[in-house]
């Protein structure tokens, strides 16, 4: 399986799982990292450890659909199987989703259904679910569509919230157990 990424700033997850794959800890290929922003960690990051990366964004493609079609092509030439998000701040366009169906995973930091949707991502997931009341909160790992944080989901995990929980705290909670739980999903999603 050939495993791309599409990222938008540290791409913490991408490395994760890229790290597994030359450690040989996740039998799948890298293929190829698309990135929107060309400051990013992630574009950097790639760059100085061998890893092919594509810069891709509305300054390189002012047309929505050129963007989108150059993308696709872009996943499509490096024979990419599945990919991950990670941390890509931008909807993914309609000839992407149709070409890679059931193929795109994304990671939330929520169990959504709960605290997801447009405009909820980043720190202000945390706010909801701190405001929320909820007992616990966690993350989510699913195949994304057109509609936000509305695909199927593939695995979840949770984490309680404590009665002097800040954002800061919920936050590094969540990102503790992210890495492990897409690495967990990708190798669920390939032995079925």
């Amino acid at each position: 399986m050939k495993i791309s990424f599409l990222a938008s700033h540290g791409g913490s997850a991408a490395k994760h799982i890229i790290t597994a794959i030359r450690n040989n800890a996740l039998d799948a290929e890298i293929a190829v990292v698309i990135t929107n922003n060309p400051h990013s960690d992630i574009y950097h990051w790639c760059r100085n450890n061998a890893v092919e990366v594509f810069y891709i964004s509305a300054l390189t493609h002012p047309d929505e659909d050129e963007k989108d079609a150059s993308i696709t092509q872009a996943l499509q030439k490096a024979g990419t199987d599945l990919i991950v998000l990670s941390g890509y701040m931008k909807k993914i366009g309609p000839q992407t989703v149709k070409a890679f169906s059931n193929k795109i995973l994304n990671i939330h930091p929520s169990l959504l259904p709960k605290h997801g949707g447009q405009g909820l991502y980043g720190d202000k997931v945390h706010e909801s679910v701190l405001e929320s009341g909820d007992k616990q909160s966690g993350a989510t790992v699913q195949f994304i569509n057109n509609e936000y944080d509305a695909g199927p989901i593939v695995q979840q995990k949770k984490v309680d919230v404590a009665i002097n929980e800040t954002l800061v705290s919920l936050k590094a909670k969540v990102q503790a157990i992210e890495g492990e739980l897409y690495l967990n999903s990708i190798k669920k999603i390939m032995e079925t």
